[in-house]
């Protein structure tokens, strides 16, 4: 395993990225978790697919800090603590007009609707006023799980911002259907969200797109050491209605763009 670690959500998005690669030392697949270690221009890197959603960032983040933070022999945790860190490559849809298609989208912050963080202390580093302005904006109802609110490595985020990368809040869900306000032939218990989303705006931030993973990697990076930083490809815009017309060339312009970037990372 690599310090530096990219993730995605698709095992077949692995090879993807590592086609790139000069070399590649191993190939593990489990499931819906495929990793590979590689060089790529002299730089060593792991990719790994997580699957879809916070529960599987739940895995993938406490074993891969397990492998780096713990000894597996004895159990104990190591003296000398290894931050990782920790690159998500994924697709979005944006939720403003202002994001065009095909563009790129560093998360500063993601809100999380999945309550993962919920189920673990030391949390004081989550925005508790601005996941407290949501609820209300929102009218949030009491039978779902507690918004909460997390930043990327302030860091990491700059380092993507100053190449072109546009800077947004991130609204992580906790399922793909009802949650993200489709409807197949199921009613909604708030068929207004995605609206309340678009117009939220707390201290001149908006809520700029949705994804299903966010959230949790920023919130176990923070509490386990590590660095954490969130790249989306916006393939879609959910307030106009369009689509791109070239998804896999604005994935692959995103993971070229982003090795680049992270060879010249000094970690």
């Amino acid at each position: 395993m690599a310090t530096t670690i990219i993730t995605v959500g698709d095992p077949d998005r692995v090879s993807d990225v590592t086609n790139y690669f000069d070399s590649i030392e191993c190939t593990v697949h489990k499931r819906e978790f495929k990793t590979q270690t590689g060089t790529y221009k002299g730089k060593r890197l792991t990719v790994i697919s997580t699957g879809i959603g916070t529960d599987n960032i739940d895995i993938v983040l406490n074993e891969l800090d397990a492998l780096a933070n713990i000894d597996l022999n004895s159990r104990t945790i190591r003296e000398n603590h290894t931050e990782l860190t920790f690159v998500r490559i994924g697709t979005s849809g944006a939720i403003q007009e202002g994001i065009p298609l095909d563009s790129f989208l560093v998360s500063e912050k993601a809100i999380g609707f999945d309550g993962l963080l919920h189920y673990y202390g030391n949390t004081d580093f989550l925005d508790q006023d601005f996941s407290e302005a949501f609820k209300e904006h929102t009218n949030w109802s009491i039978h779902k799980s507690s918004p909460y609110v997390v930043s990327g490595n302030d860091t990491l985020v700059s380092t993507f911002v100053s190449e072109g990368f546009l800077k947004g809040v991130t609204a992580t869900n906790v399922g793909f259907y009802g949650p993200q306000g489709r409807k197949l032939r199921l009613s909604l218990q708030d068929g207004e969200l995605n609206n309340k989303l678009h117009s939220f705006e707390y201290k001149g931030q908006n809520i700029t797109n949705l994804e299903m993973e966010t959230s949790g990697i920023y919130g176990l990076a923070k509490l386990l050491g590590h660095r954490a930083v969130s790249l989306n490809a916006i393939l879609a815009n959910r307030a106009t209605g369009d689509f791109s017309k070239n998804p896999k060339q604005t994935i692959d312009s995103l993971i070229v763009k982003t090795l680049d970037l992270l060879v010249d990372e000094k970690n």
